[in-house]
């Protein structure tokens, strides 16, 4: 196997995706960014890296972003999809943090907006598997990392997009069962409430760590999930939630 290692990552400009992006780096990958605005060039820049500007919906961009990575370091290790929602996400379930009594809007979401999330959280993952699989496969070996979300498998009022992420839960497992044997796994990321977050009082109390986690411990958990280290965990759904949702598993 090379010891060169290239990471090839979506929604890098800010939070969370940036946060795995800095991360992957400290770890040696060579990282390719990617979002819409000019945020995930001017880090690729920072990085040593690959940086351009497009939209995971657009299958162009993807093959585009596909075709200069492999231009210029000839594989693709891993792939990092993070993606939130989508720009139509009503004022109501924008709440910071939540509330036990919080009653807001779900059989007066829009069919469009539906149909939007669905794209932002599984469509675009399918899209990019599809690109780069055959890569991996010729390689012998490769990850897919996806940053979902904690509201995945305890669902709650402010939050009714992320239930469309069960979907890539899905899909995530059945790629695993298919490419295993490639070895090439996927697997999900669900980070609970980041630093980036102003938590209500509630919430903060509601997490067991007392606090929100850094871009960096979701970075670094993300980095393991990317490495040969993790090969065997495949089409699993991993929390990092500082113990908030209450669930056993």
């Amino acid at each position: 196997m090379s010891d060169l290692k290239v990471a090839l990552m979506t929604g890098t400009g800010q939070g969370i995706g940036k946060g795995c992006a800095i991360e992957m780096a400290k770890a040696g990958y060579k990282v390719s960014l990617m979002s819409p605005s000019m945020r995930s060039k001017e880090l690729a820049e920072e990085l040593g890296g690959i940086g351009c500007q497009g939209s995971v919906l657009d299958n162009a961009d993807l093959q585009a972003m596909v075709d200069t990575t492999m231009e210029k370091y000839g594989r693709i290790d891993a792939v990092v999809s993070n993606m939130g929602h989508g720009g139509g996400v009503p004022e109501a379930i924008k709440s910071v943090g939540f509330d036990p009594d919080f009653e807001g809007p779900l059989l007066e979401l829009p069919d469009t907006l539906w149909h939007e999330s669905l794209d932002m959280y599984v469509l675009n993952v399918v899209k990019l598997a599809r690109i780069v699989t055959p890569i991996m496969i010729e390689q012998g070996t490769g990850s897919f990392v996806n940053i979902s979300s904690m509201n995945t498998v305890e669902p709650r009022a402010p939050y009714p997009m992320s239930m469309l992420r069960g979907a890539l839960h899905s899909f995530s497992k059945l790629f695993g069962d298919r490419y295993a044997r490639h070895n090439i796994n996927m697997n999900n990321l669900m980070p609970g409430f980041c630093e980036n977050v102003n938590l209500s009082e509630f919430a903060r109390r509601s997490i067991p760590a007392q606090r929100p986690a850094t871009f960096a411990e979701i970075g670094k958990a993300c980095v393991f999930l990317a490495s040969e280290e993790a090969r065997y965990i495949n089409g699993q759904s991993i929390l990092s939630d500082g113990g908030m949702n209450r669930a056993v598993r």
